[in-house]
């Protein structure tokens, strides 16, 4: 006669139902304050809903998704979990600002081996800041406790927006033209991309972070969240006419704004127009990384670019400053295409 065999729960499984509730009860108010107008039902249903009708004669839909790569391993090590989720949602939401979208709903994906109510709560109150950055509604999106996939304490994040854009406002970068002037906002440090680079530097030199960069400790200027565009470049398009822009995550300064140019063109960037920020003269002192590869690993204090008629480089300049943005103009459209298109000089 074999021996009775103990009844199992999904607790024992290393599931707590009973937590992730307690998370969806906690998460709640912070979620309700992303709402817009927009927004059909609250959380906790099988499918978010989000009225469009009235808002556009012909819209166009402009969908991101993106995670924050190994700036997590850094909040994990540091033990700060409130502000990954303003990085989380700030990739997505600058990717669909590039083409003149407004972001108008963000969903999060959160996974871990077990979970930990105050991170995971730490964790969504800062997607919930985000999206208010943003202005977009968290309008769903998913906790899974999954145990044995991810090492005690280990998390990971992935986020995905919508957002519209009136069809003849669609920004493609088609009007670019040699001459057009390259206008650089200043980012808030490495935002998140770049990670697997900087740790491995952080760690050579020692884990340095209460090491001072101009005021900040390094562990505050790695860990600074990601600038939301999305307010103010909104307003700068109702005021000025833009003809591309860029976000500049992973590829850095080189392959990011040219991914908005014609085939024909190239750029031309003037790095003397702005100085490189203390975090990245660091990394590139203590790394000794080679200039070439800061340009095409980091956005070396440029977060996103805006791209306007030579005429317009002034104008929208001093409408970048009147909304509380940093810019220079860092370079210009050229002729120049083929396997030469950028040049950083």
């Amino acid at each position: 006669m074999s021996d009775p065999k103990t009844a199992l729960t999904y607790r024992d499984a290393g599931v707590d139902i009973d937590a992730g509730n307690e998370v969806v009860e906690r998460i709640k108010p912070l979620v309700a304050r992303t709402f817009r107008k927009e927004v059909m039902a609250g959380l906790g249903g099988f499918g978010a809903l989000f009225e469009l009708a009235g808002r556009y004669k012909e819209p166009v839909l402009v969908s991101g998704t993106d995670g924050v790569g190994t700036k997590l391993k850094l909040a994990q090590i540091l033990g700060r979990h409130d502000t990954i989720g303003i990085d989380l949602v700030g990739m997505c939401v600058n990717d669909v600002l590039v083409q003149g979208a407004e972001a108008l709903f963000f969903l999060d994906y959160f996974a871990t081996g077990k979970l930990h109510v105050d991170t995971t709560v730490a964790v969504v109150g800062g997607i919930a800041k985000g999206c208010e950055l943003a202005g977009c509604a968290l309008i769903g999106g998913e906790t899974a406790e999954m145990p044995d996939m991810y090492p005690p304490g280990e998390y990971d994040l992935a986020g995905f927006c919508v957002g519209a854009v009136e069809k003849s406002k669609l920004i493609d970068g088609s009007r670019l033209e040699a001459g057009d002037a390259i206008l650089g906002i200043a980012s808030s440090g490495a935002h998140s991309n770049g990670y697997s680079l900087i740790r491995r530097i952080v760690a050579r030199a020692g884990n340095p972070f209460e090491l001072d960069l101009g005021g900040s400790s390094l562990a505050d200027a790695l860990m600074a969240p990601t600038t939301i565009y999305v307010k103010p470049i909104l307003q700068l398009l109702a005021q000025q006419s833009v003809k591309g822009m860029a976000h500049i995550t992973g590829g850095g300064l080189k392959e990011n704004i040219i991914r908005v140019v014609p085939d024909a063109l190239g750029i031309a960037l003037d790095s003397s127009s702005w100085k490189l920020p203390p975090l990245f003269d660091w990394l590139q002192r203590e790394g000794a990384v080679a200039q070439e590869e800061m340009w095409r690993t980091f956005n070396c204090g440029i977060g996103y670019c805006v791209i306007v008629g030579r005429d317009e480089a002034a104008s929208t300049l001093a409408a970048l400053q009147q909304l509380g943005l940093d810019a220079w103009q860092i370079g210009e459209v050229t002729q120049a295409g083929g396997d030469e298109r950028v040049v950083i000089r």
